[in-house]
């Protein structure tokens, strides 16, 4: 049974580690799937429905397919059904990308339009147009009861009735969703922008019926998917018939308004709570009724009761149908929503109670690790300094402090294969088929390697982003990637370390069992005098090399993580803006392989959850059932100068990896809000809080 060295062993295990792609990042070198220019390439560009419902009647492509420069053109499906904007429909291959558009106008399809609907409160009524002909718009689920809930509100000192909402997010990647695809008779090869390399090959391989092997997928570098790129879709399929049918190579990228409208987002979360507190502060019960919308698709859904322990409970959750995009995994799917409906509620019983609020998330969190966490960053924000009576504040410009809470699994699994091969002339070579979306896995893995051999990471040349070695690895989803591959690789590596110490043995006349690694040397535990060099000892090789498989070991990663923030904003009541002035983020993350990397998912994890707190807001039309706002000028992100002084704290609380990169974006809203409140005394149960809605509040408070 394999285990991590301790802290005090380890020489780059849980150290800051250059990231060893940022050189070719900052110089061009590194090859994203845009980069990629092959001969003969041509640009492919996908014709999407106008309307927010409609039946296709007929495609004809015949003036498309006669423009000069037009290689192949695809219909979807000649008898489809779009139920949002921008739902494809046809597609283009041509020489130039202008032409493909060119070509996209020149398609013409006849539509019979139908009713629409657009946002969950219309979708819900009676009446209200069927985003689906065979289904109603609103799937409830079953009533979850536990406990008595008419005795413990009957108990209660305190009951709360209010409803909470979240806005859907987009994923906002900065890299668009694309593929370039090139055939080579009944095999293709892929570049693709993707989470999930072996899950793209995958699917193309069912998609055309081929084995899975005729299918290459690769992915040097990627920008960013946040959950949503775990397959080829549409777009990806499209470019594949594309590109047999010009049997030529098609780079098919989507522009930022195909992916506002058609590549995925969070869905909405609404949630009417009923909720009762004792005295002495425990929370006695909730009643729930909750629902949200993953568009003209389902999967709305959010974990509620959250963190607390609320033994008396009932809910009832339904999903709601509209003609919009659908929804797909985003970073921590359902934890966000969670964590800011419930953070927000507790904070309200709290004020009731006229309790402290973190003693009265004390009183009822179960995790040990978050009790010693709120002690950290209550001690780091200055808690103390918190407005005991918020609605008695004076002054427009005003500052407050609230805080969060969150929990994740992300503890890895099976299926990840790697290989470590030691070469005569010291090269070493790490290969598996994962995938690094931005996170780091490729520094991870290297780190790994080298305290294994006893050498630094750059001296390890990492293979990853390539099916073609058939070492497949899972897709980079649900914060699991470094606790599925990093166990392989360190068993993989233990192997080759075991070989290469034998042939060191011989020719030193020792035991293997004597011998150790380290700073780039193989020696005597013993007798440190007596050494050799790393090219020394690998060229004992010869002709051979040192080839090692990997094999998972469970041992080595565990699940759970848990997170607590706390925020300091200052809200202007005269323009209704904003600051956040600064979050202490403390998040736990079991085993930290790379400290440099892993505050880096933390600051981003901080960064968009306080741009979904305050910001980013999906807007349909319900008269035209269009999204209103599919740029980066109307739909708001934050910027550099919306940053707040974030605190990083890497709580260390186990020697075994887990996951990180969801977890941190997962409590930042209800902090934020719960600081807007400290601050102004003007409870925000819904966001993104904007100016609007502070100087509205601000406005009928004074009324």
């Amino acid at each position: 049974m394999s285990s991590w060295p301790s802290a005090q062993e380890a020489k780059v295990l849980g150290k800051r580690v250059t990231r060893l792609s940022g050189v070719d990042k900052v110089t061009g070198r590194a090859k994203y799937t845009y980069d990629i220019r092959l001969p003969g390439l041509l640009y492919g560009k996908i014709l999407r429905c106008p309307y927010a419902s409609a039946k296709i009647l007929s495609v004809d492509t015949s003036k498309a397919e006669a423009l000069p420069g037009v290689r192949a053109v695809v219909v979807v499906d000649e008898n489809k059904t779009c139920r949002f904007v921008g739902d494809e429909v046809a597609a283009v291959a041509a020489t130039s990308t202008d032409i493909a558009e060119d070509a996209i106008r020149l398609i013409e399809v006849e539509y019979d339009i139908g009713n629409y609907v657009v946002d969950e409160q219309t979708s819900m009524k009676p009446g209200a147009p069927k985003v689906h002909e065979d289904r109603e718009n609103v799937r409830p689920g079953g009533v979850n009861e536990q406990g008595s809930i008419d005795d413990a509100f009957a108990e209660a000192a305190v009951t709360l009735e209010a409803t909470y909402s979240t806005q859907v997010q987009t994923h906002m990647c900065l890299e668009t969703h694309g593929h370039v695809v090139e055939w080579d008779g009944e095999s293709m090869t892929v570049w693709a922008s993707t989470q999930a390399v072996f899950g793209v090959r995958g699917s193309l391989a069912d998609h055309f019926e081929l084995p899975a092997d005729q299918v290459r997928v690769i992915t040097e570098h990627m920008g960013g998917g946040f959950g949503s790129k775990f397959g080829p879709g549409v777009e990806g399929v499209l470019a594949a018939r594309l590109a047999k049918e010009a049997e030529a190579p098609v780079k098919l990228m989507l522009d930022r308004k195909e992916e506002f409208l058609a590549v995925g987002n969070r869905p909405s979360a609404i949630a009417e709570i009923r909720a009762a507190a004792s005295k002495d502060g425990r929370l006695l019960a909730m009643d729930m009724k909750t629902y949200g919308t993953g568009g003209a698709s389902g999967g709305a859904g959010f974990p509620l009761p959250y963190v607390y322990t609320v033994n008396n409970r009932r809910r009832q959750h339904s999903d709601v149908f509209i003609n919009a995009g659908n929804a797909r995994a985003m970073r921590a799917p359902g934890h966000p929503q969670a964590s800011f409906i419930m953070e927000s509620m507790m904070d309200e019983l709290a004020y009731e109670l006229g309790m402290d609020p973190l003693e009265f998330r004390r009183r009822n969190d179960p995790n040990e690790v978050r009790q010693g966490q709120y002690t950290v960053g209550a001690r780091e924000i200055g808690w103390h300094r918190r407005n005991r009576n918020p609605r008695e504040m004076k002054g427009t410009l005003r500052r407050g402090i609230g805080m969060g809470c969150g929990l994740w699994g992300g503890g890895g699994g099976k299926g990840t294969q790697a290989r470590c091969t030691i070469h005569s002339d010291g090269t070493v070579e790490v290969v598996t088929g994962t995938q690094d979306l931005g996170t780091g896995i490729r520094t991870a893995i290297a780190i790994v390697a080298a305290e294994g051999l006893g050498l630094a990471p750059e001296q390890i040349h990492v293979r990853i982003g390539d099916s073609q070695p058939g070492l497949p690895s899972g897709g980079s989803g649900g914060s699991t990637t470094t606790a599925s591959v990093t166990p392989v690789i360190k068993t993989a590596v233990d192997k080759a370390r075991v070989q290469l110490l034998q042939w060191v043995a011989e020719e030193m006349e020792v035991e293997a069992t004597a011998l150790t690694v380290g700073d780039g040397k193989i020696f005597l535990a013993d007798d440190l005098s007596r050494n050799l060099s790393w090219k020394e000892a690998t060229s004992l090789l010869g002709t051979d090399m040192i080839v090692t498989e990997g094999e998972w070991d469970s041992n080595l990663r565990q699940s759970g993580v848990a997170g607590v923030q706390f925020a300091e904003v200052e809200v202007d009541l005269q323009t209704g803006q904003i600051q956040p002035i600064r979050i202490v983020a403390v998040q736990d993350c079991g085993l930290v392989v790379n400290r440099l990397t892993a505050e880096s998912q933390v600051y981003s994890g901080v960064i968009q959850g306080l741009s979904w707190a305050l910001l980013e807001d999906r807007i349909m039309d319900p008269s035209t059932g269009l999204m209103i706002n599919p740029d980066m000028e109307y739909y708001k992100v934050t910027g550099s100068l919306d940053m707040p002084d974030i605190q990083v704290i890497m709580y260390d609380t186990h020697r075994k990896v887990t996951g990180l990169g969801e977890p941190p974006v997962i409590p930042t809203a209800g902090a934020i809000a719960n600081a807007v409140f400290n601050a102004t005394g003007l409870r925000f149960r819904s966001i993104p809080i904007t100016p609007d809605k502070v100087l509205t509040a601000y406005k009928e408070a004074n009324a």
